[in-house]
């Protein structure tokens, strides 16, 4: 094993992104290092006065297939995989010479497909072959050479370089780091061609973006993971306020998708990731005082979402109560400004789309994988199960009532009325507890309000107990073994009663 420092006497620097690239290749070039490089790469070092060797020239082998092929040739990888002490009688033979040095990126496979437009072919020829194969070369024979894929551990390469040579243990962790690279790259083009199923093989690729001071409580250790090619900040950007927290990103996350149900102007407040006050009205600022007046207790120290322009008059508002998160699409100056009277508030805008296809868990030692529920109730989906039929008014509230119940926790029940929430009971072990505590909740009178449920209804008992509260009707899924028992209920105390057909559980 060859733990010596490695002197650096040839490179081979070809990258996607470029930066800090000239001024490793200067760095490069005043240490005597011969460098080979190609295409872009090549026109660039050019371009700033560094001479370099065009890898076509070394292997005698023009690029072609619009670039497809370049560095796939012997005298490359032999130059690169060679030990030093067994196969330099063959690598003269062949007239390759050793490369000691690889500096590679990938193309952008990840930041091409995030965008929605991304065609099929545009993908596919973002994949690429020559360079992770110049990378696991290099990786593998560690002994040997040093591979470098990230910018910031240029200034260290050359520290070492000029200082007489790249070390044993600095050339072990920057293999290591160079397999996680084309790990993280493989994933992400397995992952964009096998979206539309959940394969045999599951392979994530998760960057770490941001330390977080703790867990969920202070003695556990934390970090946000941005999927490939994105980070955080092209989800949200934070305007003001403490660094987030993991419960702050848990329980942002989950206002801004129950948000993102309404397209008329929507607040929506959180607490610990379930939904305590959820509102839609003619003015954002009117569906804040709705959301708010629901449950005025939880909703201290929660987490804001609404899904338009906050203005200043909202911004004037919100800053009169003490919340953890406010998160919109859009802001006015002034806004901006009201918020900095609360400087520990964190004032995010969201840029990105937080829609995912599918969400994880680790769970006995494993992880489960679903679909996100992303499903969409509409009036013409309702089965009318009951004597009395919804009004018009009713299945509005109805159907928004569903889109909430969607985002609570199971066993869960929401009343609602007038587009806003009136009561919410959920994370309970029985369906009729969750309707007891949701009445509790409840902050007006209940006349005209509606329930919805997450799952069916087992029994009838949960009818029974809202028959004298003046709830006049129910969204269910439907499905139990009582269903006629349950409707029985319903016409008895002349209830209406629609059956959406699916369930919403979430754990």
């Amino acid at each position: 094993m060859n733990t010596s420092p490695l002197v650096v006497n040839r490179a081979l620097v070809s990258v996607s992104d470029k930066t800090g690239v000239i001024e490793l290749a200067n760095a490069l070039q005043q240490n005597g290092v011969e460098i080979l490089s190609t295409g872009g790469t090549a026109k660039a070092l050019r371009s700033a006065g560094i001479s370099i060797r065009d890898v076509s020239e070394y292997t005698g082998f023009p690029e072609m297939m619009d670039g497809r092929v370049k560095t796939l040739h012997p005298r490359v990888h032999g130059g690169i995989l060679g030990r030093r002490d067994i196969d330099a009688e063959v690598a003269a033979t062949q007239g390759i010479q050793w490369i000691d040095l690889i500096v590679c990126n990938l193309y952008p496979f990840a930041k091409t497909v995030s965008d929605p437009q991304c065609t099929e072919e545009q993908a596919r020829e973002q994949i690429d072959i020559g360079g992770p194969s110049m990378i696991r070369s290099a990786a593998k024979n560690y002994e040997w050479v040093c591979v470098a894929v990230d910018a910031s551990d240029y200034e260290l390469l050359t520290d070492m370089i000029a200082k007489g040579g790249i070390s044993f243990d600095e050339r072990k962790r920057l293999a290591a780091k160079a397999f996680a690279h084309t790990a993280s790259y493989d994933a992400a083009i397995s992952h964009y061609f096998s979206q539309a199923s959940l394969n045999e093989s599951l392979l994530l690729s998760y960057t770490k973006q941001l330390p977080l001071r703790y867990g969920e409580n202070q003695h556990q250790n934390a970090a946000y993971y941005g999927s490939a090619g994105k980070t955080l900040n092209d989800t949200v950007k934070q305007h003001q306020g403490k660094e987030l927290s993991y419960n702050n990103i848990l329980d942002t996350d989950a206002a801004l998708r129950l948000c993102q149900e309404f397209s008329e102007p929507a607040c929506v407040i959180v607490k610990h990731t379930n939904p305590c006050g959820v509102a839609v009205a003619a003015t954002h600022i009117d569906a804040f005082h709705a959301a708010h007046a629901a449950d005025p207790l939880s909703a201290f120290g929660g987490i804001i979402a609404i899904n338009g322009m906050c203005t200043k008059d909202l911004a004037d508002e919100i800053v009169k109560t003490f919340f953890e998160v406010v998160v919109a699409p859009a802001y006015d100056d002034a806004a901006l400004e009201t918020f900095l009277q609360k400087k520990n508030l964190r004032v995010l805008t969201v840029i990105g789309n937080i829609r995912q296809k599918y969400e994880y868990r680790s769970c006995l030692g494993g992880l489960l994988a679903q679909q996100t529920d992303h499903s969409q109730i509409q009036k013409g989906d309702l089965r009318y199960a009951t004597e009395r039929k919804p009004k018009d008014h009713e299945i509005t509230d109805l159907l928004n009532a569903w889109k909430v119940v969607k985002h609570a926790k199971s066993n869960a029940i929401v009343l609602y009325k007038n587009g806003v929430t009136v009561g919410i009971g959920c994370g309970l072990v029985s369906r009729i507890d969750s309707v007891r505590h949701a009445i509790r909740k409840s902050t007006a009178s209940l006349d005209g309000v509606v329930l919805a449920s997450d799952a069916f209804f087992p029994f009838r008992d949960s009818i029974d107990e809202i028959a004298a509260t003046g709830i006049k009707a129910v969204i269910q899924p439907g499905g139990s073994l009582k269903d006629q028992d349950v409707i029985a209920a319903c016409n008895e105390h002349g209830i209406a009663m629609v059956f959406t057909g699916i369930r919403c559980f979430r754990h």
